[in-house]
C-alpha cells in the first residue's frame, strides 16, 4: 500500500498533462509511439497499479489545463514549428485555391468579351455585311461595308429633300385586321403609298366595313381608335385606282392588297418583291418575307415589332430602285409582241 501511494503522488508520466497536445504535434506523437511501444511490449507493472496512474493523470489533467509549466526554450520552439506547419498546411492550401479561382475567373471573363475587330480580321470576300454583323458584331460589319464602298447612310428608305409628287412608279402596302366568327377572314384598315424616292404620297385609315373581331395590333398596329375617323372604303379605293392609273405599281405580295381593295391592276405594271426570282435566288427563298429581303439586300431591318405601311412600301420601293435596270429590262423582253389584227388572220 505505501508504494500505490508514492505512485499516485509522483505519476511516471506528469509532463503529459502539463503541455497542451494539441499545440505540440511533435510531443502527441511520441507520446504515442511510446505508448504503442509499452502496448507492444507489455506492461510490466501490476494492473491494479496502472489504474491508479491512469486515475491520477485523469485527475490532475483537469487542473494543468488552467495552470500550464512555465514555457521553457524547447517548447516556445516546438510552438513556433507547430505554427508554421499549420500557415503552411491545410489553410495555405485554402487560399491558393481560392487566388486560383479567382484567377481562373478573371481569364474566362477576359475570354468572354469580344475584341474589338480589326481591318485585317475582315479579309474575306464576298460575304454579306449583315451576316457579318450576325457573326463578329456590328463593328466588323462596319469594316466589312467600309471596305466594300458602302456608307452607314447610303441606304436609306427615303432620299432626303427629293420630290414629294406622284412618280412613275409608286409602291403600296395596306395594313389589315380580322373579321368574321375567328378573325380569320381580312378587310383593309389603313392603305399607304410612296413614291419612288421613299416619300409618302398617300396614307388613310379605313372605315371597316363590318365588325372587327381581331385587330391584329401586334402586327398590324392598328387599334380600335385608328378606325373610328377612317375614310370610307369607296373613297380610298377610288383615290387610290386613280392615282395607280397607268403606273408601275411596287410592293411586297401585292396579290393581298388588291384582293382587300377590290382593285385589279395590269399585271405587265405590276413590280412584286416577293416573287422577283434574283431576289429569291440571292435569299435562298421560294418566298421571301419583306423583312428577310430587307436585311440580307438593303441591310435594314424592317418590322421589328408592330408593321407599319408607310415603312413596308417604302422598303418594297427601295428594294425595286436597287435592281430598277435589270428588272425593268427583264419585264420588257417578256412581254409578248403585239397580235396581229384579227381581220388580217381572216383575210389569210
Amino acid at each position: 500500500m505505501p508504494l500505490l501511494k508514492q505512485k499516485s503522488q509522483a505519476p511516471e508520466e506528469p509532463l503529459v498533462c502539463q503541455i497542451d497536445l494539441k499545440n505540440h504535434p511533435k510531443i502527441s506523437q511520441q507520446n504515442g509511439k511510446e505508448s504503442s511501444a509499452k502496448s507492444k511490449g507489455g506492461d510490466s507493472r501490476p494492473r491494479k497499479d496502472q489504474e491508479t496512474t491512469r486515475g491520477s493523470v485523469a485527475s490532475t489533467s483537469k487542473r494543468d489545463r488552467t495552470l500550464l509549466a512555465p514555457p521553457t526554450e524547447a517548447s516556445k520552439a516546438e510552438h513556433q514549428k507547430g505554427a508554421k506547419r499549420r500557415t503552411n498546411g491545410p489553410i495555405s492550401l485554402k487560399q491558393g485555391d481560392i487566388k486560383h479561382k479567382k484567377r481562373k475567373t478573371k481569364e474566362a471573363a477576359v475570354a468572354l468579351t469580344p475584341a474589338i475587330p480589326t481591318e485585317e480580321d475582315i479579309w474575306f470576300d464576298d460575304v454579306d455585311p449583315m451576316d457579318i454583323e450576325a457573326a463578329m458584331g456590328p463593328e466588323a460589319a462596319r469594316i466589312a461595308r467600309r471596305q466594300l464602298g458602302q456608307k452607314e447612310s447610303s441606304i436609306s428608305l427615303v432620299k432626303e429633300q427629293a420630290f414629294g409628287g406622284l412618280t412613275k412608279a409608286l409602291a403600296m402596302d395596306c395594313e389589315m385586321v380580322g373579321v368574321g366568327p375567328k378573325g380569320e377572314d381580312s378587310i383593309a384598315a389603313r392603305v399607304s403609298l410612296v413614291n419612288q424616292h421613299g416619300m409618302c404620297v398617300y396614307d388613310k385609315y379605313v372605315r371597316p366595313t363590318e365588325p372587327v373581331t381581331d385587330y391584329r395590333t401586334a402586327v398590324s398596329g392598328i387599334r380600335p381608335e385608328d378606325l373610328k375617323q377612317g375614310e370610307k372604303l369607296e373613297i380610298v379605293k377610288r383615290e387610290v385606282a386613280e392615282m395607280l392609273k397607268g403606273r408601275i405599281l411596287v410592293g411586297h405580295a401585292l396579290h393581298n392588297d388588291l384582293k382587300v381593295l377590290f382593285l385589279d391592276h395590269p399585271k405587265k405594271k405590276i413590280r412584286d418583291t416577293q416573287k422577283y426570282k434574283p431576289f429569291k435566288a440571292r435569299v435562298k427563298s421560294g418566298r421571301p418575307s419583306l423583312k428577310l429581303l430587307s436585311e440580307k439586300i438593303l441591310g435594314l431591318r424592317v418590322q421589328q415589332a408592330e408593321h407599319c405601311s408607310v415603312q413596308d412600301a417604302q422598303a418594297a420601293m427601295r428594294l425595286y430602285v436597287t435592281v430598277k435596270r435589270e428588272w425593268e429590262s427583264t419585264a420588257r423582253d417578256r412581254r409578248p409582241p403585239a397580235a396581229a389584227p384579227a381581220h388580217c388572220k381572216g383575210d389569210a
